[in-house]
């Protein structure tokens, strides 16, 4: 069973065994997900576990009063309890709750948002957004421009189908299918006319002009005084979306500037601006905007930074405090097209991606604010500390980082030091106990340190690190690779015939423990890397 999230939520069976139920608390959380993209709610099985008690049995009339008291105190939603008998032999209780067709809401007037694995109350003028957002969701998939599906534009066809039959994210089965076929699949024709997102990925350029929010794209380059310079626009609905990513990237010189810097006795080139951030702000621009709202896409070229203005505000339920944890889908077939052409990654790492690429490269995160009508997003050209892009490389290298591990280096090696609080703020965590599973492996590897203890706790980078870039310094007990350790014993044997673990220990580190070097010399040894010569104390290794 998958851990709680935007999709599911497990209670345990006490909440209806109570004597005095919490209906409130049930309804809340079908509310939350009818409103969102539909869920489901498991009642049997704790928080921390992943099946229901073995002995659990569930009152077979538990499921109907369940459906009953639901359908009483909420409205648009259809919850379907089902009693279910785990593998071992536990049972418990399954409640579907579909994306609602209509806002849903408690019987007096209530409304909840599934938002991560949190059901949030929305309240006052985010209704509005809420019930405005509901009736969005319908964009993609209506006919009602009565534009035959074969009058699509047939090079575009042929290029979106021969993308998504080389892809490896798209099924066999489907990699099968016709063109026809495949118009079907992805919401793209509906019997015999194109669907709005037909008309906007494979439509013809006069039909897709006839889309009142067809996304046009400007790009203005603005000199030091703020005055405008140049600007090239793409507003002749020429080309569908996965087009637009193409040819803006191609078409605007600033995205071909790089710098150069120095890397020891040579010199490396960093862009100004980085391939797969922009593709990326792009992608995010195009697929996340609501259709339902006109204005134009601008990027803003200034001659420190890159500011990214999209019309629409955020999705209900995402902010700039939490964009790094939450996933919400505005135009849904759009997103599952992109992601199957491999032009995004429909669970919403994109922002992800970009705070670690920007990191990496020693410049600052990319800074997202909601402007009254748009979002804006801005990276910055300049590069902070430049020895960060060989310090973050060569970590990396030596370490296999995870992307959280990234991104945590990234930001502590950009500042001096970062207190507990201004590092979890850093990273949109809640709370400073959400930090270890992005800061536990750096601790132990020992390329963060740490001083002081609770609330004056600091996190840093080992400056020596970074100056030398000398990762063999960091003792081999606090290594991640195994090898390493074996590595060395086998190269010290080598320049030491007959040696024994006492000399062994000694050369290769004495802080690594002695047990350790002992599993591992046996190790070889049951490997014929190594041969054992001699008993007990007298015991060499060849």
């Amino acid at each position: 069973m998958h851990r709680e999230g935007q999709l599911l939520d497990k209670k345990s069976l006490r909440v209806l065994l109570q004597k005095t139920v919490d209906w409130g608390e049930l309804v809340k959380d079908c509310i939350a997900f009818a409103n969102a993209a539909g869920g489901c709610l498991v009642l049997g099985v704790e928080d921390d576990k992943d099946a229901p008690a073995a002995d659990q049995r569930i009152p077979l009339a538990l499921a109907d009063t369940l459906k009953r008291k639901i359908g009483e105190r909420t409205v648009n939603v259809s919850a379907q309890p089902t009693i279910l008998t785990a593998a071992n032999g536990g049972q418990y209780i399954e409640v579907l709750i579909p994306r609602a067709t209509a806002v849903a809401s408690t019987s007096d007037g209530r409304y909840y948002l599934r938002v991560a694995d949190q059901s949030k109350p929305v309240t006052g003028d985010e209704v509005l957004r809420l019930t405005a957002e509901r009736n969005s969701s319908s964009w993609e998939t209506p006919t009602l421009l009565l534009i035959p599906r074969t009058e699509s534009d047939a090079g575009k066809l042929d290029r979106l189908a021969i993308s998504l039959r080389s892809s490896d994210r798209v099924k066999k089965s489907v990699k099968e299918k016709g063109n026809d076929e495949l118009l079907d699949h992805y919401q793209l024709a509906r019997g015999a006319y194109l669907t709005h997102l037909g008309v906007l990925c494979i439509g013809r350029r006069e039909h897709r002009a006839l889309l009142p929010t067809a996304p046009v794209i400007q790009v203005i380059k603005y000199d030091e005084l703020g005055q405008k310079i140049n600007k090239q626009v793409w507003d002749d609905h020429a080309l569908n979306p996965m087009e637009l990513v193409e040819e803006v990237w191609r078409s605007v010189p600033d995205f071909r500037e790089s710098y150069e810097l120095p890397s020891g006795l040579y010199r490396q080139q960093v862009p100004a601006f980085d391939e797969i951030v922009v593709r990326e702000l792009l992608v995010n621009a195009l697929v996340h905007r609501p259709y339902t709202q006109h204005g134009d896409i601008f990027l803003n070229l200034h001659p420190d930074r890159l500011d990214v203005v999209n019309p629409g505000l955020l999705p209900l339920g995402v902010t700039p405090r939490n964009v790094l944890h939450t996933t919400v889908r505005r135009d849904e077939h759009l997103a599952r097209l992109f992601h199957d052409l491999k032009l995004m990654e429909r669970e919403g790492s994109g922002f992800d991606k970009m705070f670690e690429v920007l990191l990496s490269q020693g410049r600052p995160a990319p800074q997202l604010q909601e402007l009254h009508d748009g979002v804006q997003v801005t990276v910055f050209r300049r590069v902070i500390k430049p020895q960060i892009i060989d310090f973050i490389a060569k970590a990396d290298l030596t370490y296999a980082m995870s992307q959280r591990e990234k991104i945590t280096l990234g930001l502590l090696a950009q500042h001096e030091a970062l207190t507990a609080r201004d590092l979890a703020h850093a990273l949109e965590l809640s709370s400073v106990e959400l930090l270890n599973p992005w800061l536990k492996r750096l601790l132990d590897w020992g390329v963060v340190l740490v001083r002081g203890r609770t609330q004056a706790t600091r996190y840093f980078v080992n400056e020596q690190l970074i100056r030398s870039l000398d990762f063999e310094d960091i003792p081999i007990s606090n290594r991640m690779d195994q090898q390493c350790l074996v590595d060395l014993i086998t190269k010290d044997v080598k320049q030491h015939p007959q040696a024994q673990i006492a000399a062994i220990h000694c050369r290769i580190g004495a802080e690594i423990p002695r047990s350790r070097i002992r599993r591992c010399l046996g190790q070889l040894v049951k490997e014929g890397r190594l041969r054992r010569e001699g008993a007990k104390r007298g015991v060499r290794y060849v």
